[in-house]
């Protein structure tokens, strides 16, 4: 069972910054895909941003040149760095991870974090 811990999430002023962290913790797993998502008109959840095990990233159009994604791989941990918020980046943002356990792989999300942007 892998249980993941999202921190970071608060309110801010527009154009101000937030950076988001989400640790994955457990015992016997790796670790693949890690994302962000936000809940969007007519969906449920949009992608934010996903981070491959190797680096390679995904940013949705809508916040790019804004936000960053990063992982740490010893650390089992995905940040998504918020820069420039405007106030329709107010959500509440949930980690996504993809992980290899014994059984087999599966997907795992966090509880949540909320992002408030307002003056």
């Amino acid at each position: 069972q892998v249980q993941l811990v999202e921190s970071g999430g608060g309110w801010v002023q527009p154009g101000g910054s937030l950076r988001l962290s989400c640790a994955a913790s457990g015992s016997g797993f790796n670790v693949y895909n890690m994302g962000w998502y936000r809940p969007a008109p007519g969906k449920e959840r949009e992608l934010v941003g996903v981070i491959s095990r190797d680096g390679n990233t995904n940013i949705a159009d809508s916040v790019k040149g804004r936000f960053t994604i990063s992982r740490d791989n010893a650390k089992n941990t995905v940040y998504l760095q918020m820069n420039s918020l405007k106030p329709e980046d107010t959500a509440v943002y949930y980690c996504n991870v993809d992980v290899e356990e014994p059984r087999g792989s599966r997907n795992y999300w966090g509880q949540g974090t909320q992002v408030t942007v307002s003056s």
